[in-house]
């Protein structure tokens, strides 16, 4: 989504004086930017193929839920991309250095915000979405369905979109940020109460989207272990007899089910979003509430640059969640050594039961 950079400051640092800046990598972000539609596009090619596992109504808002964040992580790499491409040309080819113009800024500004709330949101809402299932499961199965994980969308979306058209309508702006190859909501420039107001907003919204994620994946990995944990206690007690076999497949099977695929997947997701937004967005958060050390001329952060590269992986590192952690790949990391290992002691305790009976006869 977001363009790479070759800035001659990174430091945590606000740096207000640097030398002339050398143009930015223009291949790097070609290929930053290629790669990440390549592999949204596989992910969702993956995702298409194992459909039919979804189908269930209990696994089909989720499903519907990483369409969407996918979609998302896609759209974020070609739109935005695209502006950012334009930026990295006009500053290489022209000889005179000049900024974008205002409409431009504005609908590129636009695009970033929307396309940077959107993954978390949609991440939130699947990180809520399986809290409900594994927690709640029969409320789940009877009151959520795909229609409303589609109304849940379009509410996010929607909420994105406000935020991020608010300056089209004049209320706040979108600027040009250091080095000048991308626009966002000013940070450091001198700005209007709604533009503090918006720069706020989105912080708060993504950092609050983040906490809610990680609240409800530690809840529902807490629920899922004691589950597992109770049914391996119920699996292992001496009076299971050989023709119960199958209590040790289904314990597997519960090892390995679509229910631990989705968590493991969301647990990669909610990680991949914490590690590459939480920089950037508490970066935000800090500076506009130290309003009085805010520097009064043109400000050249290097940090909110490092943040916004962090940033930009997160829609690269999503799709390989899903091409990596997929079920096939879950069953040959985990779940073949467990089943092996309930296979051997399965037939060691029926050998000796069956020595036991012909010593008594």
């Amino acid at each position: 989504i977001f363009p790479f950079f070759t800035p001659s400051c990174l430091t945590p640092r606000i740096c207000l004086a640097s030398p002339p800046l050398q143009p930015p990598g223009l291949w790097m972000s070609c290929f930053t930017m290629i790669f990440g539609a390549i592999s949204n596009l596989t992910a969702l090619g993956i995702l298409a193929k194992t459909r039919v596992r979804f189908r269930r109504h209990s696994k089909a808002p989720f499903f519907l839920l990483t369409v969407a964040l996918l979609l998302a992580d896609l759209g974020g790499h070609v739109v935005p991309g695209a502006f950012a491409l334009y930026l990295h040309v006009h500053q290489r080819y022209k000889t005179q250095a000049t900024k974008p113009t205002s409409i431009f800024c504005h609908i590129f500004g636009a695009c970033m915000v929307f396309f940077g709330l959107c993954p978390l949101l949609f991440g939130c809402a699947m990180a809520v979405e399986r809290c409900v299932a594994i927690t709640q499961p029969f409320f789940h199965a009877s009151m959520i369905s795909v229609v409303h994980a589609r109304r849940v969308v379009f509410f996010l979306s929607s909420l994105a979109l406000v935020l991020a058209v608010l300056p089209l309508f004049a209320v706040g702006t979108y600027t040009t940020q250091f080095p000048g190859t991308w626009c966002f909501l000013p940070i450091h420039d001198p700005q209007s109460a709604a533009d503090t107001n918006l720069a706020l907003a989105f912080s708060s919204l993504g950092l609050t989207a983040l906490t809610f994620s990680l609240l409800c994946n530690i809840l529902s990995g807490l629920v899922l272990l004691q589950t597992r944990m109770k049914s391996h206690g119920v699996n292992t007690k001496p009076a299971v007899r050989c023709d119960r076999r199958t209590s040790s497949a289904s314990s597997s099977s519960l090892f390995c089910s679509l229910d631990v695929e989705m968590m493991t997947q969301l647990a990669a997701i909610t990680v991949v979003l914490c590690v590459c937004w939480s920089p950037f967005l508490i970066h935000i958060l800090v500076v506009q509430l130290n309003q009085s050390h805010r520097a009064s001329g043109p400000v050249k952060d290097g940090f909110l640059l490092l943040g916004l590269r962090m940033a930009s992986w997160n829609q690269i590192l999503d799709p390989w969640v899903y091409i990596l952690l997929r079920r096939t790949v879950l069953f040959r990391l985990c779940c073949g050594v467990y089943t092996r290992r309930n296979t051997v002691t399965a037939n060691s305790s029926c050998a000796e039961a069956r020595r036991q009976a012909f010593s008594l006869q």
